[in-house]
């Protein structure tokens, strides 16, 4: 990465991917490794193109670690580049090794979403990588809980640490990886795609996809919320909790939590909310986590909400996290005692 030097002792999170777009959901990654595993940068790793993916869709190199740059990664401890032009790798494993023996003296992490542990068995080399660096998932939206039981996790089940030892994977000899179910966060780059105008290749014209268009967040949150919970109390959803979020977060106004007796009964009452939003004018509403129907959760613009089975909710206690994180939020800060000062 051009700007460091070679002998830098800094603890460093990797987070790599095609980046097709970046947006919030990387950058808060980003943010919570800084925090939780007291990491002193994190590299953006912009991957030319991803083995296991094909380029259908896929905005040039030069494109996307430019709007990467300008649009979300502007941080001082941020880094963006395609350190793979430079190195000649094109998997991660040899990208890790690459950079491991450039910087042979830095202490670096590899970040991922709880969505990839899944695929971990697909990348060439895995059970390498794993031995090659500690590695960090952290909890995504419908995907935290089944991707704990997948094939990597369950293969390396005794190397994982606790997340509340998390400061220390960056120190650990690998193999060590930690899953943290930090806040979530529900951008996806595969919901950006799908609302973007659409490219038509035989003529050269650009025609806007009218039939998904993203959540209008000017509409009333308060009539939204009233809306989302008719929609919820019809489907017969169980325990419904909201959460204020005003003023504690940017990317919305209200989290309502609900639960549904099973897998089909998520998926139905997620899917019936989107349908209902949208037939009220609230456009296209993404929903992600319908694979497994464990936790799905539906973006609405101001109100975000999380559908569980009980077991998932009960394990993830997404209520206690909140209320602790305003509990701590609340608390006033000690005022330290000015010392007196001594006559002249």
């Amino acid at each position: 990465m051009l700007g460091v030097p070679r002998d830098t002792t800094r603890r460093i999170g990797l987070l790599g991917g095609s980046f097709n777009p970046a947006h919030e959901g990387h950058r808060h990654i980003s943010l919570e490794a800084l925090k939780r595993l007291g990491l002193d940068e994190v590299w953006w790793l912009v991957s030319p193109q991803n083995p296991l993916k094909t380029d259908d869709g896929m905005e040039p190199l030069a494109t996307r670690v430019a709007r990467a740059r300008q649009l979300v990664g502007r941080h001082p401890r941020i880094r963006i580049d395609a350190p793979e032009l430079v190195l000649g790798t094109r998997y991660t494993l040899d990208t890790v090794r690459a950079l491991r023996r450039a910087y042979p003296r830095a202490r670096f992490v590899w970040l991922t979403g709880a969505d990839i542990l899944p695929q971990f068995a697909e990348w060439r080399g895995w059970r390498q990588l794993f031995g090659s660096i500690p590695i960090a998932a952290f909890a995504r939206p419908g995907w935290s809980y089944p991707a704990l039981s997948a094939a990597a996790p369950r293969a390396f089940a005794r190397y994982r640490i606790d997340a509340e030892q998390a400061r220390m994977l960056a120190s650990c000899q690998p193999p060590a990886w930690c899953f943290i179910p930090s806040r979530l966060d529900s951008h996806s780059a595969t919901a950006i795609r799908a609302v973007r105008p659409r490219k038509r290749q035989a003529k050269g014209q650009t025609i806007s996809d009218t039939t998904r268009q993203l959540p209008d967040r000017s509409k009333d949150a308060a009539a939204l919320l009233a809306l989302v919970r008719r929609s919820l109390d019809d489907d017969k959803a169980e325990d419904v909790v909201v959460i204020d979020l005003k003023g504690k977060s940017a990317f919305a106004d209200y989290m309502v939590i609900a639960s549904g007796r099973s897998n089909r009964q998520v998926v139905a009452i997620a899917e019936h909310l989107a349908d209902r939003l949208k037939q009220a004018g609230h456009g296209y509403v993404p929903v992600e986590g319908k694979q497994t129907g464990d936790w799905v959760l539906a973006d609405a613009g101001d109100v975000v909400v999380h559908i569980f089975r009980p077991e998932p909710r009960a394990f993830y206690a997404l209520e206690k996290m909140w209320a602790l994180e305003n509990e701590v939020a609340d608390k006033p800060k000690p005022v330290r005692a000015r010392r007196a000062k001594k006559p002249a």
